[in-house]
């Protein structure tokens, strides 16, 4: 499906961008540029891959100009630049409104003024029910990208998302600071012992777009069902896993964060379709004429129940650990701990 075709990355130096640019990278695809500001990592993935596919464009999704410049000649859009970090968000909420919303209206008109055929955009869990800034402003992403698809021919450009939990070991996340602090010897710091997170390998991210790119229509949200489990169990997974003593410290709640994450709200659920393994949000077909919603509601709507970390299948600390040791840094990890560890013996006897 990508023989001889562009595909553009926006955002393609974080974890998701490389992890896409893998997966195709030795497929028959004619070019894969990567869009980011970020010029360092930029550097350091032309050093790693050398490979004459793949283009490197320095840029920010806020500023049109720089996004049209690698724009021409694109045939796919793989929408990822965005501020995830829900604390940077927080301190500093209008950057986010720049690059998750005003950034992503960007690269949808620039997709658009270049007939790109399709622009797949990357949501979070945290949009859906958002309490936080960053959420918001994923929120907000979604219904401009929805928006946006309503107004354009598909059969010219077909704008769709994808929305997942959270990504097992990704930047900034939960798995390397407790692996850091097992190395360290600190206690692992635990927000809520009962809080749920959905657990979901960087390949099923990467899978679930390719997904939503083979059978989204325009408009559509594609959503994978996901396992979670709680954070004590996960920070419990792995101290068995490194067969580490390390004391377990809860500090509460941080600011910003919710007890469990929402994949599917009560709205979505009563109209999504199941897939088997994916779940589809089709666009709100509505229109500005309210008067024809006023006596008529839904009954699915007030049946229905959200779809969230808390009643998705919970997983066993056994299926924890199994699932950690499915990453590349899990299994990296674990063997430089497991070396220090037989260096630190053979040095004491």
């Amino acid at each position: 499906m990508f023989k001889d075709k562009v595909l553009l990355i926006t955002g393609g130096t974080g974890s998701f961008g490389n992890a896409v640019m893998e997966r195709f990278l030795d497929t028959d695809i004619k070019e894969i540029r990567i869009f980011s500001r970020d010029e360092k990592k930029q550097d350091d993935m032309r050093k790693k891959y050398n490979h004459p596919k793949l283009k490197f464009y320095i840029g920010n999704v806020s500023e049109t100009q720089s996004v049209d410049t690698a724009m021409p000649g694109v045939d796919y859009v793989f929408h990822a630049a965005a501020l995830k970090q829900v604390p940077s968000c927080e301190f500093f909420p209008i950057e986010a409104v720049k690059t998750n919303i005003l950034g992503t209206e960007n690269v949808l008109n620039s997709a658009i003024r270049h007939k790109v055929k399709k622009v797949i955009c990357l949501s979070t869990d945290k949009a859906a029910y958002p309490v936080n800034a960053m959420g918001i402003s994923k929120a907000m992403m979604e219904k401009v990208f929805v928006a946006k698809s309503r107004t354009i021919d598909p059969d010219q450009t077909l704008i769709c998302g994808t929305r997942y939990g959270n990504v097992m070991a990704s930047r900034g996340s939960v798995i390397p600071l407790f692996i850091e602090q097992i190395n360290k010897k600190q206690p692992l710091t635990i927000t809520d012992p009962v809080m749920t997170r959905y657990l979901m390998s960087l390949e099923e991210a990467v899978e679930l777009v390719v997904h939503a790119f083979q059978h989204a229509n325009s408009g559509d949200i594609m959503v994978q069902k996901s396992p979670a489990s709680t954070v004590g169990e996960l920070a419990l997974a792995l101290k068995e896993l490194f067969e580490a003593d390390n004391e377990i410290k809860v500090i509460g709640t941080r600011h910003g964060e919710k007890k469990y994450e929402t994949l599917l709200t009560v709205e979505e659920c009563a109209c999504a379709e199941d897939m088997g393994n994916y779940y589809r949000i089709p666009a709100d077909s509505r229109d500005l004429n309210y008067e024809n919603y006023v006596n008529e509601g839904s009954k699915d709507i007030t049946k229905a129940e959200d779809y969230n970390s808390d009643n998705t299948y919970r997983l066993t600390i056994d299926e924890i650990k199994e699932k950690l040791m499915e990453l590349d840094y899990v299994r990296e990890e674990l063997k430089k701990y497991q070396y220090r560890q037989k260096i630190s013996q053979y040095m004491e006897a």
